[in-house]
């Protein structure tokens, strides 16, 4: 895990924020966020974060999202156990998405029970899932789940 200094946003940069303030942030004061596995480079899962998310992943060096259904903070493995460390934090070259490469606990990203939440292809016309379920929901999380975990 990194720590804050790593991340260049340890002392002033923390205590006053400017850094959120660069983000082109949705009328509803989000920005979609991707969270790409570090070592793999493969893409995980997309969410949203708010500016309240964004400053405590960054605190945290865990992957905080901002629930829409749920309208409220939601950190990742909090039900599962499926946490994401942050390694490295990006913003996109018109400052409206965020990429976070993270360190994936447990080998599942995914609410459905698999490695990355991209787990189905366009074929003829048709989607088609071709990832394996690696963990039922009943097994992750005792019930079957909605999609924010």
């Amino acid at each position: 895990m990194i720590d804050a200094k790593e991340l260049n946003v340890e002392g002033s940069a923390m205590k006053d924020k400017a850094w959120l303030e660069q983000i082109k942030w949705t009328a509803d004061g989000l920005v979609p966020a991707i969270a790409q596995e570090t070592h793999s480079g493969q893409v995980l899962m997309m969410a949203w974060m708010n500016r309240e998310a964004l400053a405590l992943t960054v605190q945290e060096q865990r992957a905080i999202y901002y629930s829409r259904s749920r309208k409220k903070l939601w950190r990742k493995g909090e039900e599962s156990g499926h946490v994401q460390h942050l390694k490295d934090l990006r913003l996109d070259c018109d400052n409206d998405v965020i990429l976070l490469q993270v360190e994936q606990v447990g080998g599942i990203a995914c609410h459905t029970g698999r490695h990355h939440c991209f787990y189905q292809q366009f074929d003829k016309g048709e989607w088609h899932a071709v990832e394996p379920v690696l963990k039922s929901s009943e097994q992750i999380y005792g019930k079957a789940h909605s999609k924010d975990d």
